[in-house]
């Protein structure tokens, strides 16, 4: 499985973004997403994911409300929108698949994942 992640980029605090994973392959709907973070000097964490069916998601509590994130299977594409951005927001995103996971399941935990894409830079300006 191959990801790889665009719509990154610079912009001002309170502005917003929508950043794009597509993955390679003709099984993606039965692949759980998510999304992780990494910030200079610190380690990766978790932001959303969403379940094979998009019916389930979760969120970390620090962009709970502020971003969203969902899943188009025809396009093989799962998306986060990014709103009210904050400079603490900066960061290299990345997505990441599980293979095997329940249909309605979400998988929060990073060993979890099974294929990370190279990851897109989010930086938020004050």
């Amino acid at each position: 499985v191959q990801l790889v992640e665009s719509g990154g980029g610079l912009v001002q605090a309170g502005g917003s973004l929508r950043l794009s994973c597509v993955a390679s392959g003709r099984t993606f709907s039965s692949y759980a997403v998510g999304w992780f973070r990494q910030a200079p000097g610190k380690r990766r964490e978790f932001v959303a994911a969403i379940s094979r069916s998009g019916g389930s998601t979760s969120y970390a509590d620090s962009v709970k409300g502020r971003f969203t994130i969902s899943r188009d299977n025809a396009k093989n594409t799962v998306y986060l929108q990014l709103n009210s951005l904050k400079p603490e927001d900066t960061a290299v995103y990345y997505c990441a698949v599980v293979v095997t996971v329940p249909y309605t399941m979400v998988v929060v935990t990073e060993i979890r994942y099974d294929y990370w894409g190279q990851g897109t830079q989010v930086t938020v300006s004050s």
